[in-house]
């Protein structure tokens, strides 16, 4: 079986590919990089802060697979 396909194409295609897994080692890089919170530490912010003003709403989801 034989694909044909145009240079240019296929070179978007690689580009789209490898930002792709830029973007997922990236975000599990950070996401290590970030220590848990116990509910005990939450509760010496808000003692410290208070709580927020404005409920909590999220602004994007996105799953990934780490």
């Amino acid at each position: 079986m034989e694909i044909r396909i145009e240079k240019n194409e296929l070179r978007t295609l690689i580009k789209e590919a490898v930002k792709e897994v830029f973007e997922e080692k990236t975000l599990e890089f950070f996401l290590r990089g970030v220590p848990p919170v116990s509910k005990e530490e939450m509760a010496d912010v808000e003692n410290l802060y208070g709580k927020p003003s404005c409920p909590r709403r999220t602004a994007h989801s996105e799953d990934v697979e780490i």
